[in-house]
């Protein structure tokens, strides 16, 4: 029983290190591993609140639109020339934006069954409104991955 438990271990050991492998050289800033797990969390509460847009075509379009929000893109895409410009259209937009590790679980997290490049986090939907315990909960957990993301990219600059 204790030699199933560290079969699964080394078993992740080994899946953390082939993404770490498969990650592009300009994936920075990269979230760790807690970072990560509210970045997905925040994903997951704004795939059911449809304050998600996903994609890169959609995310550049909304970018171009002057939607404000919090950019997660996946360091693990090949060809990297699919999302070189992302970063650069946040930065001129003043937008936050952090590489994760794996498209898939970006994708799952987005509640989406394809892997997904990037997906930009909406504080507010683009059509309707959200109950104000929602919105209040959803802004929130927002502005503290912000936080996180903001105080991490000032540290690597």
């Amino acid at each position: 029983m204790g030699s199933d438990s560290e079969a699964e271990k080394t078993a992740q050991k080994v899946k953390e290190k082939k993404l770490l492998l498969a990650l592009a050289p300009i994936a920075k800033p990269l979230a760790g591993k807690k970072l990560s797990k509210r970045i997905f969390k925040l994903v997951r509460r704004a795939a059911g609140q449809k304050c998600l847009k996903r994609g890169v075509k959609e995310v550049v379009k909304s970018i171009h639109r002057g939607n404000k929000g919090l950019c997660i893109i996946a360091g693990n895409i090949s060809p990297i020339d699919v999302i070189t410009h992302v970063p650069i259209l946040c930065e001129e937009s003043e937008i936050p934006y952090i590489y994760v590790t794996s498209k898939e679980d970006l994708a799952n997290a987005g509640a989406t069954k394809r892997p997904t490049c990037c997906v930009l986090v909406l504080t507010k939907p683009t059509k309707g409104e959200l109950p104000q315990e929602e919105q209040e909960k959803l802004k929130a957990e927002y502005d503290q991955v912000a936080s996180d993301v903001s105080e991490l990219a000032s540290s690597m600059f």
